[in-house]
């Protein structure tokens, strides 16, 4: 007895199109699990921004001045003879290197840890915020310290095998402590002011405390980290850039949850750079000094001779004056051997600084070459020149550049002695670090803002999860798109059957029935709804018999068979309702019945039809209920008996309706339906899936049998689309008016 499936639309993947109004609902519906996950990321982020460690940022700027490198004139600017030009990258992993940033380590002794031990998380918040020395201990244990306690060491030194482990120092009465460690075999004790130093079997340990404060038991935690390790630490911590390009400045910044100690290395640092700056640059002066003293007593002994050879040709031929061409190549002679022999000096006392192939000895060399060229050519133009004049005019050359070259070493050396002894380098700290008010993380703002935008992130994406998860039908347009099934009746929910639901459960005798108690809820309406659509529906149907069935339990098929069956019989209809749930039916309750004799007698012959029918259970209502659940209820409904009773039932009634278990639990649904010619299943919003209705069809077309459509049992429309509307429709409660009032509910 197989006919097609009643459709009304091509059946359409889910993914197929995307319903703005499907996700809206969603998150309507989950409502409150988005505000409890945002309120609670909201929360997690406000903890984090109180108790975490306001970092500061301390910063300072060094100015790097450039003097550049005169190569025409070694003599003629003493600076030149020291001075390369600084190179901005140079220089900044010069501020970077282990020489400084090692150099601040040891002065501000960085390598040492010490603080108060604190309750994890809060106990630095707490102490934060306690002016004074506190009880030690969390609940009198642990030596936590909630306070002001200090303390200062001058000198801590620790065998090299526990270097980086923890030492704790547990202050004891009239300023004694004591220090404990695992490597320890033994405590050590010792005095504040005192220096310690006591020998075990890992080694030698160091300590002079010069401060401490705090209540006896109160306890600190020392770290002796390596040194090597502190440099490095901090170099990776240190944060140096140019400020512009070729500006000659640079920037650097350093962050810490101490705002006075990140100043602090920061000066010391830039103090340490610009002492090094100093201190090379006079070793520069210094090497040039000594060069051009060691070059005086020869430049010296030249000058005496030129002179002797120009006196001694005066002597012989007289005074002799110079034609004009003569003058000019004289002038020409001595600027081209003054500057020579300038590039030459310089050039011997580069080489005893640069290795051969440096860019500042390649740049002498080729001034070098193009000065040696135009001194021989000045050479070859005064072969033009009588000898006497070619003489006198070579002797008074050679003794004006002699004379000039002396001069000026003299002069430079005089200006060398100065620049020793003044110590000034080329670089100068022209912004100090001071210590920063404000904290540049954590931005309290934009953590609360953050938290905030992930909560409401995370919160929408546990909604669609759980809808995804446990979430259910929302709307019947959904069945009908996604399973091809016609949707004959929408169910709304009723808070008046929580009432009959609680006495239902409680075995509460009398009547429970929705349709009797509210016969104009809207519940009630929807199904006199289906009723018409029912009657339509059942057109040619081979057999009075209807099916109530659904996917799984708890979706509210007893609910909707019992006052779909009060409905029906109210139109005047002979209606019976059978409970054929031979497992866990429970209708009897619905109308304050025991199960006494019912289906289940019926089935193995121990009762007659008229003894188990309960009669007008609800005007024109009879009423057949289990009877003893059976052990072998599968076996009962699968037998001849049950063909041959439900003909007999429809021989009797207008319409019989049978509720039966769910299909997805057992086997006896299928047995069942096969012998009604209408099947109905029934949906519940929030509840029920897609899928459970595909694999209810799917489970019985393989018995042989075809669902007429589905009833969408207890839309709750408060949380869709703003409490109106459901999918495309919407639901509006129309209520008869009450005695007492003058106007419809619902409107």
């Amino acid at each position: 007895m197989k006919t097609e499936i009643t459709k009304t639309t091509a059946a359409v993947s889910p993914v197929e199109e995307l319903d703005l109004v499907r996700y809206l609902d969603v998150l309507l519906a989950n409502r409150r699990v988005i505000g409890v996950v945002t309120a609670v990321t909201l929360a997690i982020g406000a903890t984090y921004a109180i108790i975490t460690p306001p970092v500061y940022e301390a910063d300072m700027l060094i100015q790097v001045e450039d003097n550049g490198m005169t190569a025409s004139s070694l003599l003629g600017d003493a600076s030149s003879l020291f001075d390369v030009k600084t190179q901005a990258a140079a220089e900044l992993e010069i501020l970077r290197s282990r020489m400084v940033v090692g150099k601040a380590v040891d002065t501000l002794q960085l390598y040492i840890d010490a603080k108060p031990k604190y309750l994890p998380v809060i106990g630095s918040w707490i102490a934060s915020r306690n002016k004074h020395l506190s009880n030690p201990g969390l609940f009198g244990k642990g030596g936590y310290v909630w306070g002001s306690e200090s303390l200062q060491l001058a000198t801590f030194d620790v065998p090299k095998s526990i270097e980086g482990e923890k030492i704790t120092l547990t202050v004891l009465s009239g300023g004694a402590f004591q220090l404990d460690n695992p490597d320890l075999s033994q405590p050590i004790q010792g005095h504040v002011g005192t220096p310690l130093q006591v020998t075990q079997d890992v080694g030698t340990f160091r300590l002079l405390v010069t401060e401490l404060h705090g209540k006896p038991g109160a306890q600190f935690i020392l770290v002796r980290n390596s040194q090597p390790k502190t440099v490095s630490s901090l170099q990776q911590d240190l944060n140096i850039t140019p400020k512009g390009k070729q500006s000659g400045i640079i920037g650097a910044t350093l962050r810490g949850t101490d705002a006075s100690l990140a100043a602090s290395i920061l000066n010391q640092i830039g103090q340490e750079y610009v002492t090094q700056n100093v201190e090379r640059k006079t070793a520069e002066a210094q090497s040039s000094l000594s060069y051009l003293e060691g070059q005086m007593p020869r430049l010296k002994a030249k000058l005496s001779a030129s002179e002797e050879r120009y006196n001694a040709l005066r002597n012989k031929s007289g005074t002799f004056n110079l034609s004009q061409e003569g003058t000019t190549y004289l002038q020409e002679s001595v600027a081209s051997e003054t500057t020579l022999l300038e590039l030459k000096q310089k050039q011997a006392e580069l080489m005893t600084r640069f290795a051969p192939g440096h860019p500042a000895l390649r740049a002498l060399d080729k001034q070098i070459s193009a000065v040696s060229a135009k001194s021989s050519s000045v050479a070859t133009r005064m072969k033009a020149l009588p000898d006497i004049e070619q003489n006198s005019l070579r002797l008074m050359r050679d003794l004006q550049v002699d004379s000039d070259t002396y001069v000026n070493v003299v002069n430079n050396v005089e200006r060398l002695k100065l620049v020793k002894a003044g110590k000034v380098g080329t670089v100068r700290q022209i912004d100090f670090a001071t210590i920063p008010e404000e904290p540049v993380k954590p931005r309290k703002a934009m953590v609360l803002a953050l938290a905030a935008m992930i909560g409401l992130m995370l919160g929408v994406i546990a909604a669609f999860v759980r809808d995804s998860l446990f979430g259910g039908l929302t709307n019947a347009h959904e069945i009908e798109q996604h399973t091809g099934m016609k949707v004959y009746g929408t169910v709304p929910f009723s808070p008046a059957q929580l009432t009959h639901a609680k006495a239902i459960h409680a075995r509460l005798p009398g009547l429970h029935l929705l349709a009797a108690s509210g016969p104009n809820d809207a519940p009630i309406e929807s199904l006199r709804s289906f009723r018409t659509a029912l009657q339509f529906g059942m057109l040619g149907a081979t057999n009075n018999r209807v099916v109530i069935t659904g996917p799984t339990a708890s979706i509210g098929k007893s609910f909707v068979s019992a006052n779909l069956a009060a409905v029906l019989a109210a139109a005047g209809k002979r209606v019976l309702l059978v409970d054929a749930d031979l497992r866990k039916g429970y209708l009897n309750q619905y109308f304050g019945k025991q199960r006494t004799s019912g289906l289940s007698d019926l089935l193995i012959e121990t009762a007659t039809i008229d003894d188990v029918v309960h009669r007008d259970v609800t005007t024109g209502l009879d009423f057949i209920s289990t009877g003893a659940l059976p052990p072998n209820p599968a076996a009962l409904v699968q037998s001849e008996r049950m063909t041959h009773l439900l003909e007999q039932l429809s021989e009797r009634y207008d319409l019989v309706i049978v509720d039966t278990p769910p299909v997805l639990a057992v086997s006896d649904t299928a047995n069942i339906a096969s012998h009604c010619a209408t099947v109905f299943l029934v949906g519940r919003f929030k509840h029920t899936t897609i899928g459970e209705l595909l694999e209810t069809t799917k489970q019985l077309e393989q018995a042989n049998v075809a669902v007429k459509g589905v009833i969408f049992n207890g839309l709750d429309a408060k949380g869709l689309r703003y409490g109106s509307k459901y999918g495309q429709y919407r639901y509006v409660a129309y209520e008869y008016d009450k005695p007492g009032k003058g106007k419809r509910s619902g409107k």
